[in-house]
């Protein structure tokens, strides 16, 4: 893609850098990265993102239950059931989108700015699964 097409993958790299230095909590932006990998397939980002939340302290034994998240309200905190609801709701848009009680406790949670950091991370890992699952990246072991 950064050869065919450098200038989109340019911009991703730039939505890319937003994400990084965004002021969302960096194991809440892999858990994300996460949850919508697994909901879109891409098996690449599962793996690299599940590395990167064990890079930076997270349980293994936490990360095994992400996809089953709801039936685990014991191991994820509330905050963390709200950003995998977001990230849920916002992946599987065509399903009902966001909803107006997810969005208005977000803010209540959260506040607008990091809301719509918490967004436009689910939005970019989206992208990314869809290049990655477009390119059939697969990880390496």
């Amino acid at each position: 893609m950064g050869k065919v097409q450098p200038a989109a993958y340019k911009a991703m790299g730039a939505l890319d850098a937003y994400v990084h230095d965004s002021s969302v909590d960096k194991l809440h932006k892999e858990l994300i990265k996460i949850r919508a990998s697994q909901i879109n397939g891409c098996a690449y980002c599962v793996n690299y993102h599940t590395a990167d939340a064990i890079k930076l302290g997270e349980d293994p034994k936490k990360l095994y239950l992400v996809s089953v998240w709801k039936e685990a309200p014991n191991v994820f905190d509330e905050k963390e059931q709200l950003i995998l609801a977001m990230t849920e709701e916002i992946t599987l848009i065509h399903q009902n989108g966001l909803t107006d009680a997810t969005y208005e406790k977000a803010i209540d949670t959260f506040g607008q700015e990091i809301t719509a950091q918490i967004m436009m991370i689910i939005v970019t890992i989206n992208a990314w699964n869809r290049i990655g699952v477009g390119l059939n990246m697969h990880p390496d072991f």
